[in-house]
């Protein structure tokens, strides 16, 4: 669907920039949900880790190859030797109640079964996840709502293009927000089947 404040002189380009953040808030919310945790393992549940790589804090993924055979084990090998100890206490302190073993070469990270209160703790979480994503989409509006007043302001646009500029920022904004809230119940279903 073309935008009608594309069509506006005063608005050129407001459209599409505000397009492209909610989009990329979205986005940002799909690679959270990547990483939450459902019953079957997934190299993307160790995401949010970060291991002290010779005093900097990288992501776990960059010092070692990760790898979920089965639905219930992660493997973490890491390149160098050295730092099959501080991943694995890495892994063991990141809060995402995992108990890693290691042989010395490989890192075991066994995915125990979640309970029923595990998973609500995790949509619940989510939950909480997909707000702080809703008001960025909101906030994202309020930016181009004022640029669209500022514009009307400044004698850019007519009131009756202003009105449908904001009439076409709340549709795009109700759309994301829809496509916020269809991920997260997609997912919400996912971590509640047992």
């Amino acid at each position: 669907m073309a935008s009608v404040m594309a069509a506006m002189e005063g608005l050129s380009g407001v459209y599409e920039d505000l397009k492209t953040r909610m989009n990329k808030t979205v986005d940002d919310f799909r690679a959270n949900l990547v990483s939450v945790r459902t019953g079957r393992a997934s190299v993307h549940m160790l995401d949010g880790i970060r291991v002290d790589y010779y005093g900097t804090e990288t992501p776990l993924s960059q010092v070692a190859q990760l790898t979920a055979p089965e639905a219930t084990l992660i493997l973490v090998q890491p390149w160098e030797q050295t730092m099959v100890t501080p991943i694995e206490k890495a892994i063991r302190t990141s809060g995402h109640g995992f108990n890693p073993m290691h042989d010395g070469k490989i890192i075991r990270v066994p995915i125990p079964p979640m309970t029923e209160e595990r998973r609500k703790d995790t949509v619940k979480q989510l939950a909480g996840t997909v707000e702080d994503h809703k008001t960025s989409i909101r906030n994202i509006r309020r930016d181009g709502n004022e640029q669209v007043k500022k514009a009307a302001k400044d004698k850019l646009i007519s009131a009756d293009d202003e009105k449908r500029a904001n009439e076409e920022i709340q549709q795009l904004t109700d759309s994301e927000i829809k496509r916020i809230e269809e991920l997260f119940k997609a997912k919400e279903k996912e971590v509640l089947t047992i």
